[in-house]
């Protein structure tokens, strides 16, 4: 998953600002890495609103320019605009990610409405709008390079889609609507990171432990000591957590009491509930849907990406709903076969679902995850993901042993390209704690882009909950955990390879249905058999992982797919059915989603990813009738990875060199499907997808 701020321009003196604050000067080292142990939480609030303060003096300085509007003097003054606001805002909206506290949630909830007002200052300010209208108009006129057109483009379809065609009544409307929305979106996230905090499992009875690895067991048991009881075993809502319990936990009760914790986050009726911040939150959204022309928020939200409608998006996930679903109907009656033949006259339950499904991965394919994770030493999987960019493009990945973290568990890389020319700086977070969300991300702290002639060099941050190291074992990851940092590490290429002019256009500043196709790429290297020997190394004797273990990965690779497909379907069809609404005063949150669940006719042995209450990436992470995306990107990853493919060399350096120039370098200079056909040379065929699951041969 991909966060995505607006960043900043190190390099450029504040003047008049208190000197002591760490925002309010040049940023010391070489990098524009920030210097996080100068920065406290009294330095946040002084630095947005002298940030605001200053933007909006520019903002008024391009409005009342006298002169005729020209690209310079409105487009490059817009994006040249807000160092300091973009400055504080990366740092802050970052750590209250993945570092926050309640004093840096008191921040968010006071600055929050600031940001909102002052976004809404730019673009429904007429006299700026009607310079990039009259710019527009004239376009053709004005010898500007493809670059330049794309993002006036962009700014102008920005601003009539943030309500500047609006009259004065209904853009006071929309103020308030979206200051009102920016809150609920906060909220939502703000409860679900409690609900994740709040939950303990603790064991008394080390026979409820049964069927656990002792790595498993050993993890709770620290778990327990850190919290304060050192003879009891601590599960946490950490997916590291839990999911191990899920695959080889005997105790059944135990089972299910993780399962329902993780499902019913935000929906426990408590102080943290989610419902009525949902439908407020649709409420909204709604409104604010209607007030700019559109039927539904879906019309509105899918207006600007690949797909463009709700109609295209419906009938894309039903020509991959139905496959997956068919093909869990036989997964589920494998695993009830298995559970038949151990005589207790159970009926298979999503809590089982896991158990048994492990139980039969090693009946088929004789492969055990749990004994793949002596192989995955966190250190050496993330030293194969540089190791394969290495081969691929010739990017080498230095620690900087000295640099500002803002978490002891961060590390930083310099990288540098073939030429030794800097790239940019890579920072790793991989373990879970209490200041940090749920999932796994990539975001920014300085985005590519130039300025006076200058490239500036960015600064990203891959983010985790992986499994975390012991006193007697280092972090062992999982064949899911290997993939996700693969995953971070595609969308890190995409911010850090970025070659664009301009901020709005760099790096990941894409459509959000296309934005998941260089993260998603990444994950057809990582269990390639090439890929896998140079990283799966023993942590204790360092001997490769072995040819026959490779052999089962691969003969396993579609196994259990119509589950892990039709748990993320579901969940992509419910955030469809949400923002097609029309109305929601009426919503009664968990009614909608039962019906959502029964239209599509899902089995109940299968519990969709994310249940409304807790479905952070629609309601508060700019997946909004998006979730959909990361299937859409799987036909364009799947497509794309064959050009590799089809020459019988995966490392092949043509193919390598035209992705990097067409895809990872443009970052949204183009429009997405032009920039895949530039690579590919064809549109992507949808089958690619079902071929890559198993349904299909």
């Amino acid at each position: 998953m991909k966060k995505i701020f607006l960043y900043v321009i190190i390099g450029m003196t504040i003047i008049g600002c208190n000197s002591k604050n760490p925002f309010f000067s040049e940023y010391e080292n070489e990098y524009g890495i920030p210097p996080f142990e100068n920065i406290k939480i009294k330095h946040y609030l002084p630095a947005f609103k002298e940030g605001i303060k200053q933007q909006q003096i520019e903002y008024d300085a391009i409005a009342n320019n006298k002169e005729a509007p020209t690209f310079e003097n409105t487009i490059e003054a817009l994006e040249l605009s807000g160092v300091l606001l973009n400055k504080v805002s990366a740092v802050f909206f970052n750590l209250h990610s993945a570092e926050t506290n309640e004093e840096l949630n008191e921040i968010a909830n006071e600055v929050t409405p600031l940001l909102s007002e002052h976004s809404d200052n730019l673009y429904l300010n007429e006299q700026i709008f009607n310079k990039i209208k009259t710019l527009h108009l004239e376009q053709e006129t004005l010898d500007l390079n493809p670059e330049q057109k794309r993002i006036l483009d962009k700014y102008y379809k920005n601003f009539v889609r943030s309500g500047a065609n609006l009259n004065e009544t209904d853009k006071q409307t929309l103020r308030d609507i979206n200051k009102e929305l920016k809150q609920a979106e906060l909220k939502f996230g703000e409860n679900l990171l409690a609900e994740n905090n709040a939950y303990q499992r603790f064991v008394t009875d080390k026979a409820e432990l049964a069927g656990l690895p002792e790595s498993v067991i050993s993890a709770a048991s620290e778990a327990a000591k850190d919290a304060g009881q050192p003879d009891q075993w601590l599960f946490t809502l950490s997916k590291a957590s839990f999911i191990p319990v899920l695959q080889y936990g005997e105790n059944r009760e135990l089972r299910k009491d993780l399962l329902l914790a993780w499902a019913n986050r935000g929906d426990n009726d408590n102080e943290n509930d989610n419902k009525e911040v949902i439908k407020k939150i649709m409420q909204l959204r709604i409104k604010r849907a209607n007030l700019l022309g559109f039927e539904t928020p879906a019309d509105f939200i899918l207006d600007n990406t690949m797909a463009k409608t709700p109609q295209k998006v419906r009938e894309f996930l039903s020509s991959v709903w139905q496959p997956a679903l068919d093909q869990a109907k036989k997964e589920a009656t494998e695993l009830q076969q298995i559970m038949d033949a151990e005589g207790k006259g159970e009926k298979l339950e999503a809590w089982d679902w896991w158990f048994y499904a492990e139980k039969l991965r090693k009946a088929k394919y004789d492969l055990d995850e749990e004994a793949l994770r002596p192989y995955f030493k966190l250190e050496n999987v993330r030293q194969g993901a540089f190791d394969l960019a290495g081969k691929l493009w010739g990017l080498q990945f230095n620690l900087l042993a000295d640099a500002p973290k803002y978490h002891p568990d961060v590390q930083a890389f310099e990288v540098t390209d073939a030429d030794g020319s800097l790239i940019g700086v890579l920072l790793t977070d991989y373990f879970p704690r209490p200041g940090k969300r749920a999932g796994a991300w990539m975001s920014n702290y300085l985005e590519q882009h130039y300025r006076n002639g200058e490239n500036i060099r960015p600064v990203i941050v891959n983010v985790g909950n992986f499994t975390k190291p012991t006193s007697q074992k280092p972090s062992l990851l999982n064949m899911d955990e290997v993939e996700t940092l693969f995953h971070e590490f595609g969308h890190a290429l995409h911010g850090l390879l970025s070659q664009s002019h301009y901020i709005s256009l760099s790096g990941t500043n894409v459509v959000r249905d296309f934005v998941e196709l260089p993260s998603q790429i990444m994950e057809n290297w990582c269990f390639e058999p090439q890929v896998i020997k140079t990283y799966a190394k023993h942590y204790e004797t360092g001997a490769s992982i072995p040819d026959d273990l490779i052999e089962k990965i691969q003969n396993a690779a579609t196994f259990n797919q119509g589950f892990i497909m039709t748990e993320l379907l579901s969940a992509a069809i419910l955030d469809m059915d949400f923002h097609m609404l029309t109305n929601a005063d009426d919503l009664d949150v968990n009614a909608f989603e039962q019906a959502s669940m029964e239209r599509m006719g899902m089995i109940p042995e299968i519990i969709v990813r994310y249940r409304s209450t807790n479905f952070n990436h629609i309601f508060n992470s700019g997946y909004a009738a998006g979730y959909y995306s990361y299937t859409w990107a799987e036909v364009l990853d799947a497509d794309a990875y064959q050009a590799f493919v089809e020459t019988g060399d995966i490392y092949n350096q043509a193919v390598a060199a035209s992705y990097r120039h067409n895809i990872l370098e443009k970052g949204d200079s183009d429009e997405a499907m032009q920039l895949y056909l530039n690579f590919r040379g064809k549109e992507p065929n949808p089958n690619a997808l079902l071929k890559n699951r198993g349904f299909i041969q």
